[in-house]
């Protein structure tokens, strides 16, 4: 039985505690997230970070009066469980349970939808704002953003206006991995309390106003600014932020409530954009996650007596172990092959070829847009990158794929991992837009794998070929078959036949093509003869392959794991209309909406994708 955790059903209740019992109810709430994550999954080397923060932060502001905005949302659990949420936090992740990141439809609580980095400041801003506009004077607006998070341009970009506009900001700097995390202790404690304390503003504007009444006092006060701000850079690392226009006030431990709570105090009389930074350590309370934050900052379920991670026994490899191995293999024959990830070295399976080739290897932090264009200055040099990044992130570069990639036919190898449907992350993180966001791009390559085999190809492949690349592959496991250790290059633009058939042709792509290849052979037993033909390449596609089969048959279905505007059914459609506008045509794709999050299974049978919604097709096709 959790003795103050029990009662907490709202931010009020936060504030009845005395500083010991909050301390006691920080560690009741890691207990918390602790239990549910080793069974749900999730983020959580984040969420242990911000535990006192969080509590800090309910404690001084009055959500939802204020605005709370969590940057990504992977530190959000805290703030879920003492916003109303507490009992249906163990539905965390699943199908019809919450999300593991803001959602504005769950609780008044949340301000911004979110599962992306470095929007928050934007968004911040934006609010900030428009609560001076509509003259709302007496709320506030917190940002929480990630020393990870505050790297991306889109970051930089909102710190740069809000210091201009000077609006009444608060950014809460979450620091957990940089350097100057030294710079925690006594003397920047004090200095944080001192400068933010009601004495210190007091005698500023008493200073201020004096000084304008006798001449030469704007240069007194100029003096004065300079020395103070002299003073923040010899003992805190606020220079950039002071630069910007921002009051900076830090570091603080971040896990010391008392101290947190005083300085907020502080910080919400003052106005104008402030910084204020925390250190946090990742993973805090749970040796296993503070050990390696980085296994767990994203992870699937666990035992939580040994922190080791539940694996299913003789699973196959997935399709992100065989992209490592093959990228390592290629670099072996290819020197000029370099790897880039955005902060996803292990996500994107790098990590071994990081520790192979150091000197060939760039994470350029949470930067997509500065990864596409850094791989295309490559490419322009000689160099062979393969840049691998989550299809999600990858929309974040539209522009920089088309500008500086194609528009300059770079020779860019672009692995997309996560594509199609993710399962527990949810609508933020599904990849269901990247064959429709390629396929528009001219010169471009787009690839989808069916399996692990036709991976490593695929890879080898895109070296051989003169043009930009995109191989595209799901999550998780791959489908168990036989890896040839011979790699071959696969013909540009060629698509394979699976199965012959007679009375309808399926058109795919991707591992969705074995649940059809499982269907259509049953449907065999009821004398319903469906050719089933691997599309392999959603551009260029294989008009005569498909044509032919499609002339052959006069019954069309497409598959695939993609939105169903713009991607692979677009294309084959497309081409029926303009040359065969007779054929009967179906399509399964993913519909024009955003997909909730959920173990695959439900949300594929949602979806269609289904072997029983495969055959309901494929009957109402052979009826017509």
């Amino acid at each position: 039985m959790k003795k103050f955790l029990s009662k907490i059903n709202s931010p009020e209740d936060i504030k009845k505690l005395k500083f010991s019992q909050l301390q006691s109810l920080a560690k009741e709430i890691r207990e918390y997230i602790l239990e549910v994550v080793s069974q749900n999954g999730g983020h959580l080397a984040p969420n242990l970070g911000t535990v006192e923060l969080t509590l800090a932060l309910h404690y001084v502001f009055d959500s939802p009066k204020d605005i709370i905005i969590w940057d990504v949302g992977h530190q959000c659990y805290t703030h879920k469980i003492i916003t109303g949420r507490r009992e249906v936090f163990p539905t965390l992740r699943k199908w019809k349970g919450i999300s593991g990141f803001p959602k504005r439809e769950e609780s008044p609580h949340d301000f911004l939808d979110t599962g992306h980095s470095s929007t928050s400041i934007s968004a911040g801003l934006g609010m900030a704002t428009a609560l001076r506009l509509k003259k709302e004077k007496n709320r506030k607006v917190v940002v929480i953003i990630g020393d990870g998070s505050i790297t991306a341009g889109l970051a930089f970009e909102g710190l740069n206006n809000a210091g201009f506009q000077k609006e009444d900001l608060l950014i809460i700097l979450n620091d957990n991995e940089m350097s100057i995390s030294s710079n925690v202790g006594a003397l920047s404690s004090f200095v944080s309390k001192r400068l933010t304390g009601n004495l210190t503003r007091f005698i500023k504007k008493e200073m201020e106003k004096i000084a304008h009444k006798f001449p030469g006092g704007e240069g007194i006060l100029t003096l004065l600014k300079k020395g103070e701000d002299l003073l923040k850079i010899a003992i805190t690392p606020g220079a950039l932020f002071t630069a910007l226009n921002f009051e900076y006030v830090g570091p603080v431990d971040g896990h010391d409530i008392e101290l947190l709570v005083d300085i907020l105090k502080n910080l919400k009389k003052m106005k104008g954009p402030i910084i204020f930074h925390v250190i946090t350590r990742k993973g805090k309370g749970y040796p296993p996650a503070e050990k390696d934050p980085e296994t767990f900052h994203g992870v699937g379920p666990f035992d939580l007596k040994t922190g080791k991670i539940i694996k299913k026994a003789n699973m196959p490899p997935t399709y992100t172990e065989i992209f490592g191995r093959t990228i390592i293999r290629l670099a072996e024959i290819e020197p000029r092959l370099v790897a880039i990830t955005a902060a996803m070295k292990t996500g994107t399976g790098l990590k071994e070829f990081a520790e192979r080739f150091p000197e060939r290897f760039f994470d350029v932090g949470i930067c997509e847009q500065h990864a596409v264009t850094f791989a295309a200055g490559l490419a322009l040099q000689g160099m062979l990158p393969v840049c691998a990044i989550y299809s999600t992130f990858l929309q974040r570069a539209f522009d920089q794929l088309i500008h500086d990639v194609a528009l300059n036919q770079a020779k860019v190898i672009f692995a997309i991992d996560r594509a199609g449907l993710v399962g527990e992350d949810g609508p933020t993180h599904h990849g269901a837009f990247d064959l429709s966001y390629l396929r528009l791009i001219p010169g471009f390559v787009v690839m989808v794998p069916r399996d692990e085999n036709q991976l490593q190809h695929m890879l080898y492949s895109a070296l051989e070929y003169p043009h930009p690349t995109a191989i595209r592959y799901p999550r998780g496991y791959g489908e168990g078959v036989s890896l040839d250790w011979e790699l071959k290059k696969i013909p540009l633009g060629k698509a394979e036949l699976l199965k012959a058939g007679t009375d309808i042709s399926v058109f795919g792509a991707g591992p969705c093509l074995y649940t059809a290849l499982e269907t259509a052979n049953s449907l065999e037993k009821e004398g319903i003869s469906v050719e089933i033909i691997d599309v392999r390449f959603i551009k260029p596609l294989d008009e005569e392959t498909i044509l032919s089969s499609a002339k052959k048959t006069g019954k069309v279905l497409v598959i695939e794991e993609n939105t169903c505007i713009g991607g692979l059914s677009s294309a084959i459609a497309e081409l029926l209309i303009d040359r065969l506008p007779t054929v009967k045509f179906k399509k399964i794709a993913l519909p024009d909406k955003f997909i909730e999050h959920g173990d695959l299974k439900t949300l594929r049978e949602l979806c269609g994708l289904s072997k029983e919604n495969i055959k309901a097709s494929l009957l109402d096709l052979a009826e017509e």
